[in-house]
């Protein structure tokens, strides 16, 4: 294979400088620090990931309804405290005023593990119910009604469900409990390669976001995964071919729950915070990944995959060799490059580096 640049356009100009530029970078420091270095890519590696994941959501629910799912952030807080309520609690998430009711995994026999995968499992069918009555109450009346309406509403719904969700935390942090926290030698939950540390949750993030990303490939070679292409090429095409707009819409809300809920679930772990629970800021993972959607384009699932990574990328590359440069960065300078690049990927492509180009008559 060879890469042919045109020299007459100025982005493959661009392109191939700042390839040949992380090219040497990435010799000098395996030449130089390769552990720092190796434990740094798998950092962005898995941050990616996350956040990737969380993009996947986003554009699930947009290609289906064509909507930006401002909410995504309550409802990956609110499947994470479910996970939290299955594990810690050993409790259903179900809230009752008078009595729990106990989780029954636990209290048959077998590995701990085991008990906290399977939790995971009903923790996350909680939150595609969840996802399925938002879109039945919320969301499905609004059929035929104006977009910004409908983003309004799951504006409302953040709120909502934030202020909710902040009550089971705002006194004490809910902890995951996760299995792989306390692995490996002196349970320490990760390893170290050379003098650089590499926790056993980045893993657990790429192998998750992996297994999403295939599951929605393979979604979308069935019947219903191409009805749900359908709808979200022609929604009124796709209701003439008899095909059920409302059962696609539930579909994606409710897979965009479940991914929502894994997202919160590492949105606890390393790398993005080191605390094992839910906190107030949570929620925030989703706002946090907003520029890998507008990166990589808000009707590509691809585009999910790649800017996350790159997003993912971007921040944890800045902050390990920038760190020297705060003083005058500032301390949360990390935060802010993955919002510097969706600015300028707004300018150069407004629809994505995915996305499909509209063009609208005004």
């Amino acid at each position: 294979m060879v890469l042919r640049f045109d020299v007459s356009k100025p982005s493959h100009v661009v392109g191939g400088v700042a390839a040949a530029a992380i090219a040497i970078f990435v010799v000098y420091e395996l030449t130089t620090s390769a552990d720092v270095f190796t434990a740094t890519l798998l950092k962005s590696l898995a941050l990616g990931s996350v956040y990737a994941i969380i993009a996947l959501a986003f554009v699930l629910i947009f290609k289906a309804t064509e909507v930006i799912n401002f909410a995504q952030g309550a409802l990956a807080m609110i499947g994470a405290l479910f996970i939290s309520f299955m594990v810690a609690d050993k409790n259903l998430p179900i809230i009752g005023f008078f009595w729990e009711v106990p989780n029954p995994i636990y209290e048959i026999g077998g590995p701990t593990w085991i008990k906290w995968f399977l939790s995971v499992l009903v923790a996350l069918v909680f939150a595609a119910v969840l996802g399925l009555v938002i879109e039945r109450v919320a969301i499905r009346p609004m059929i035929g009604e104006p977009l910004f309406a409908v983003a309004v509403i799951t504006l409302g719904l953040e709120i909502a469900l934030r202020v909710m969700a902040n009550d089971s935390v705002k006194v004490q942090f809910r902890s995951i409990n996760a299995p792989w926290a306390t692995a490996g030698a002196n349970n320490q939950g990760g390893f170290m390669i050379g003098n650089a540390f590499v926790n056993f949750s980045y893993f657990a993030a790429m192998i998750t976001a992996a297994i999403a990303f295939i599951a929605v490939f393979v979604f979308y070679r069935t019947r219903t995964g191409i009805s749900m292409r359908a709808v979200a090429h022609d929604q009124e095409a796709a209701m003439a071919q008899g095909i059920n707009v409302g059962k696609v819409f539930a579909i994606a809300w409710g897979a965009g729950a479940v991914l929502a809920a894994l997202g919160g679930l590492f949105a606890t772990q390393p790398p993005v915070k080191q605390t094992g629970a839910v906190d107030p800021e949570t929620s925030l993972v989703a706002f946090r990944a907003l520029p890998a959607v507008i990166l990589g384009g808000l009707d590509s699932v691809q585009g999910a995959l790649v800017g996350g990574l790159l997003v993912g990328a971007a921040e944890i590359f800045a902050g390990q060799y920038l760190s020297g440069q705060a003083s005058w960065l500032g301390a949360g300078y990390p935060l802010i490059v993955p919002y510097l690049i969706m600015l300028i990927c707004l300018l150069v492509r407004p629809y994505g580096l995915f996305g499909t180009p509209e063009v609208r008559r005004v």
